[in-house]
C-alpha cells in the first residue's frame, strides 16, 4: 500500500508546474545591452520581495506562453509595469499603468516566446522600481503560424468578451472579484508567413487598450508584437458597483474596437 500511495504521489508531482526556484532568470547579456533602452538609469530592486512571476520552464506552445503576475506584499502600490522577453525581436512586450483597484495585483496574460529567453517583470511604486523574472525554454513563437487563415482571423477582429469567476452581485461594490477580457484580434508580429502565399504578413497588433470599470480606470496597456494571438487578460480588481466593464482599444492599422460588457456573474 506505501508503494501504491508513493507512486501515486510521484505522478503528482510530475504533473505539477516548474517551481519558480526551478527556472530563475540567468546571466544575459542581451539584457545587459537593451536594459538602458528599456529603463534607461533607474535603479532596479529586488522584485522577490514584491512580486511574483510564474512561467513554465518549457512552454508547450511558445506562440501562447501564460505568465501570472502576483504581487506577495501588499504594502506598495504598483502603479505601473514592464514586461520583458529578452530574446524576442521586440523585448518590451508591453507597458502596463494600472489603477488604484487593481492593487494588490493579480495579473495574468499570454505571450509570444522568440527563443530561450528571460521573462522580467519590472513593477514601478513609489518606494522605486523592482524586478523580478523567470528563465522560460521556448522557440519560434514570433513566427508561428497564425491559428486562422487572415480572412477568418480579420472577419471577427475586434469581438470581444467578458467572464466573472465569482458568484458576488454584479452592483456589489468594495468586493474584490476576478474577471477575464478576450479580445479577437490575430496581433499579427510581422514574422509569420501566409501558409498559402509564403509572403510575410505585415504587422498588425492591438497597441492601446483601456479597461475600465464605469469611469475608473483599472488598467491600460500600450503593446507590442510578444501578446499573443486573441489576447486574453485575467484579473483581479475590486468593485466600485458599476454594472459593467468598458474597453477601448486601437491597433496598429487605425482601428479603433469599444465594447460594453456587462458584468455577469457566473451561471
Amino acid at each position: 500500500m506505501k508503494h501504491v500511495i508513493a507512486g501515486m504521489t510521484l505522478a503528482l508531482v510530475a504533473l505539477l508546474p516548474a517551481s519558480a526556484a526551478e527556472n530563475p532568470l540567468v546571466e544575459s547579456q542581451t539584457w545587459t545591452d537593451i536594459s538602458g533602452d528599456i529603463i534607461g538609469e533607474v535603479a532596479l530592486q529586488d522584485g522577490e520581495s514584491l512580486i511574483r512571476l510564474e512561467a513554465p520552464y518549457r512552454a508547450e506552445d511558445a506562440a501562447t506562453v501564460p505568465i501570472v503576475i502576483e504581487q506577495t506584499d501588499p504594502g506598495r502600490e504598483i502603479t505601473a509595469l514592464k514586461l520583458v522577453i529578452d530574446e524576442n525581436p521586440a523585448p518590451l512586450a508591453g507597458e502596463f499603468r494600472f489603477g488604484p483597484a487593481m492593487h494588490p495585483l493579480k495579473f495574468e496574460t499570454r505571450v509570444r516566446v522568440d527563443q530561450y529567453s528571460n521573462l522580467r517583470a519590472i513593477a514601478e511604486t513609489e518606494a522605486g522600481s523592482f524586478m523580478t523574472g523567470r528563465f522560460v525554454k521556448a522557440s519560434g513563437g514570433c513566427s508561428a503560424p497564425a491559428t486562422k487563415d487572415p480572412a477568418a482571423a480579420l472577419a471577427g477582429m475586434g469581438e470581444m468578451r467578458l467572464r466573472m469567476f465569482d458568484a458576488a452581485e454584479p452592483l456589489q461594490s468594495t468586493a474584490r472579484r476576478e474577471a477575464q477580457i478576450m479580445i479577437r484580434h490575430p496581433n499579427y508580429s510581422g514574422l509569420q508567413r501566409d501558409q498559402i502565399t509564403q509572403l510575410f504578413i505585415p504587422p498588425h497588433f492591438i497597441h492601446e487598450l483601456e479597461v475600465y470599470q464605469g469611469d475608473e480606470l483599472l488598467f491600460s496597456l500600450e503593446g507590442g508584437i510578444s501578446i499573443s494571438e486573441n489576447p486574453v487578460f485575467r484579473f483581479d480588481y475590486t468593485d466600485n458597483g458599476a454594472p459593467e466593464l468598458k474597453v477601448h482599444a486601437v491597433d496598429t492599422e487605425g482601428n479603433v474596437f469599444d465594447a460594453v460588457l456587462p458584468k455577469v456573474p457566473p451561471a
